[in-house]
Order: C-alpha cells, then sequence, then structure tokens
C-alpha cells in the first residue's frame, strides 16, 4: 500500500502543500498540479493510482477532468475535493464515478481512513480479476470450456499426450466439439507451429475424395487441368484431422491405411510416390464397432486410429458447463452484433438447464445467439429462448407442446423418487429452488 502514488489537483497552493505533507508522511508517493490541464498533461507520462481532484477548478473544471479520466484512465480511483457548499456537486460527480469526496476543511485522520479503505477496495478489485483469470484458464483449454469433471478429464488428457505423435480418435455426438478438441491436440503438440488440415470425410462426395486426399497430375480426368496438392501433402509438418471418418468409402479405407502405415501414396494419375510426415487425428459420431460388425468398416484401419481415445461427453452429462458456456456465448454475440444484452436471467438459465440438449454445444450456441439477437432488453428471458417451456405450445412433437413433455418428465422424476426433492433435482440436473419454481409452475402435487 505504501507504494500507491496519488496526484492532488487543487488551485490552491495551501491545500496542495497540506495534503501532499500528510500523504507523505504516511509513506506515500504524492505529485501536485494546480489545474486541470496540467493534470490531464501530467497523466500522459506517469500513472497514478489515487486522483484527488477539486470540483472548483480554472479552467477546465474538476467535472470534466473526471469524465475524461472515467474515459481514458477506468483504473484510476478519483475522490473529489468539495467545500461544503458545493456538496450536491459532489454527488453529482460520485453518480459519474468518482469513488468518494473530501470535504473542506479537512480533518487529516479522516483522509487517512478514506485512503485506507480505497487502497483495500483496489487490492480486492484485483484479486478479484486474478482470481477470474485463474478460474477462466482453469475452465478453458484453447477454445473449449468447461469446469465439469469430465471436461477437465479431457483437458488433462490433452496435455498427456501433447509430447506424442500417437494417432487419436476422438469420438463423441454431434455438436459435442470434436472439432474444437482436435485443434487444442494439435496446438498443444510438438507440431503445433505446422499447418492443421481438416477433411469432412462426410461433406466430400466419394467420387473425388481420392482427389482431395491424394492430389491429382495434370490430365489426370476430364476436369484436371493443372496439378494439384491433396490435403496429405498439405498437412505435411503438421496435423490432418479426419472429421466424420466413418464415412469413406470401404476402397478408401484400404488406402487410407496403407498411408498410414508408411506416410507413401501417389497422387491420382501420377507415377512417382510421395511421403508426407503428419500426425493424424480422426474424429466421428457414428458406432464403428457396431460398423465393423456390419462390414462397413474396416477393423485394421479402426485399430491403428484408436491408438489413443478421446470421448467427448454430451452436454446433459456436463450440465454444470451450461452456465459457463452460455455467459461466453453471450459475451461473443453481443460483441459480434453489438447488442446490449448483458445478462441471462435465473429463469431463462433455468432452462437452460433442464433442457436436455441433443444437438449439445453446437445447440446451445445456436441457442444464445437467437437469443440476442430477438431480446428487446438488456437481459435474455424464457421467452428469448427457442427451448424448454419457453417455445411456444405451437411447436409440438406428435401434437404433444414442449412444455407438456417438459411438465410430464417432471412429474415422471418426482414420481419414481416419491417426491425425494433433492434426488429429482439431481436427476433432473437442476437445482432445488428450480424444481420447486417448476413445481409452482405446472401445478404439480403429489398422488
Amino acid at each position: 500500500m505504501s507504494q500507491a502514488r496519488i496526484l492532488v489537483v487543487d488551485d490552491e497552493l495551501v491545500i496542495r502543500k497540506s495534503l501532499a505533507g500528510w500523504l507523505k508522511r504516511d509513506g506515500f508517493y504524492v505529485d501536485t498540479v494546480p489545474s486541470g490541464e496540467e493534470a490531464l498533461e501530467r497523466l500522459k507520462t506517469q500513472g497514478f493510482d489515487i486522483i484527488l481532484l477539486d470540483i472548483q477548478l480554472d479552467g477546465i473544471s474538476g467535472m470534466e477532468v473526471l469524465s475524461h479520466i472515467k474515459e481514458q484512465y477506468p483504473d484510476i480511483d478519483v475522490i473529489m475535493i468539495t467545500a461544503y457548499g458545493s456538496i450536491p456537486s459532489a454527488v453529482q460527480a460520485m453518480k459519474s464515478h468518482a469513488h468518494d469526496y473530501l470535504l473542506k476543511p479537512f480533518d487529516p485522520e479522516e483522509l487517512g481512513v478514506m485512503i485506507q479503505k480505497l487502497l483495500e477496495h483496489r487490492k480486492k478489485v484485483k484479486e478479484h480479476a486474478f482470481l477470474k483469470d485463474v478460474f477462466e484458464e482453469q475452465t478453458r483449454f484453447d477454445s473449449m470450456i468447461g469446469q465439469s469433471a469430465a471436461m477437465q478429464q479431457i483437458f488433462k488428457l490433452i496435455q498427456d499426450i501433447r509430447d506424442t505423435e500417437s494417432t487419436v480418435l476422438i469420438i463423441g455426438e454431434t455438436g459435442t466439439g470434436k472439432g474444437l478438441a482436435a485443434k487444442a491436440i494439435h496446438s498443444s503438440s510438438r507440431v503445433s507451429e505446422g499447418p492443421f488440415v481438416a477433411v469432412n470425410c462426410g461433406s466430400i462426395p466419394k467420387h473425388i475424395m481420392e482427389s482431395e486426399l491424394f492430389g491429382h497430375q495434370k490430365g489426370a480426368f476430364t476436369d484436371a487441368r493443372e496439378t494439384r496438392k491433396g490435403r496429405l501433402e498439405m498437412a505435411s509438418g503438421g496435423t490432418l484431422f479426419l472429421d466424420e471418418i466413418g464415412e469413406i468409402s470401404m476402397r478408401m479405407q484400404i488406402d487410407l491405411l496403407q498411408v498410414l502405415e508408411d506416410k507413401v501414396f501417389y497422387r491420382v494419375g501420377g507415377t512417382q510416390p510421395l511421403t508426407a510426415d503428419f500426425r493424424v487425428i480422426a474424429a466421428t459420431h457414428a458406432d464403428l464397432t457396431r460398423a465393423i460388425a456390419d462390414r462397413r468398416f474396416r477393423e485394421d484401419l479402426f485399430y491403428r486410429l484408436n491408438v489413443i481415445s478421446l470421448t467427448m461427453p454430451p452436454l446433459r452429462e456436463r450440465k454444470e458447463d451450461i452456465p459457463l458456456l452460455a455467459n461466453h456465448f453471450l459475451k461473443k454475440f453481443t460483441q459480434e452484433v453489438n447488442r446490449g444484452v448483458e445478462r441471462i436471467s435465473r429463469d431463462a438459465m433455468d432452462e437452460l438447464m433442464l433442457y436436455q440438449w441433443p444437438g449439445n454445444v453446437r445447440e446451445l450456441s445456436n441457442a444464445i445467439e437467437r437469443a440476442v439477437v430477438v431480446c428487446k432488453t438488456s437481459t435474455i428471458t424464457p421467452p428469448d429462448l427457442p427451448i424448454g417451456a419457453s417455445q411456444d405450445s405451437s411447436v409440438t412433437s406428435g401434437g404433444v407442446s414442449l412444455q407438456d413433455v417438459e411438465k410430464q418428465h417432471i412429474q415422471a422424476i418426482l414420481i419414481r423418487t416419491g417426491w425425494h426433492i433433492s434426488r429429482s433435482a439431481g436427476i433432473l440436473g437442476i437445482d432445488r429452488s428450480t424444481l420447486y419454481n417448476k413445481i409452482k409452475r405446472y401445478d404439480l402435487e403429489p398422488d
């Protein structure tokens, strides 16, 4: 605290000297200027923690200086200096984000207490910012976000394999973040400076997949007007990410297995063997063991890909991550569309927690984006969400509204647990107060 830097701005020399003398005796660094203009010039070259600023100044007024400080130097705390007759002005200054005001004539003891409290407040703000940064670091890996035990295990596994070049197979439902996991593995690996080349095997027509992966020579087929590198060559020195690997044809599976074994391949229409050194990460939402049993996927390719297995948990199994993800998407989309949406209401968050998220994190992202766009206030409420009980009753499945589905599901859980609130809330993935709100909303009663 003794290292705090304080600037005194007052046009009366005796006040500047008195304040500087008291503060220096307490061990603070103190500088003084007689005008608002000089204060603003001093701030361009020196940093201060606290400014004692007189409201009544010749030239630029204290209020104008305060406004400039809050706009250009928001981390500086300002205490306004005022005479008894200017208390209303001091109150107005506090509404304009001054921290406090000091009344003339000064009491040295009162000044000391005020400065001490302000420095303690600044310390708490810094500690809060530090803890917030630590929390965000602990719950974020590359672009992946999660504080649940399941996600912490994912983060740990990615760290554990960062020094290896083993092939990784990422398994998970659509929208769980398999692509983000692949990028995180790449960015933490020894080939992070190399290219990350992604191939969506499900979106490339089978008849051009060979050319996409291996490249082709000029004239190899009708549209081959020039020689072109394939994704394998592009990935050399980095990572080749094969998304939805379960969608490739049996013929391509044979060719790919050969490449993974010796890293040698030929362009379509080419006769010269080519080599490329890359790490392979594959991903799928399909049950490859079932595909092997149905003879749609080669068992030897599966074992070649499945050296290290990483399973992305569905969002319904890590509901404690929903508030963290929702607020992350809120911040992201409010910045992108420049909307003044600042928060998600408790009821809206309850809806997010209760919903089962068949589309996983991707669906949550879309829901928050939609809510930000349609929200008319600074707070997202249930009607802004395209899910759960906030849906219009005309949105139905088999003639039953989503609201009815939710009500029936909650009622079934309550009956199964004998109306044990804590156990029911745990099964539903919500807290007790949220469950009580739902019971009241749907007018549920024990039989």
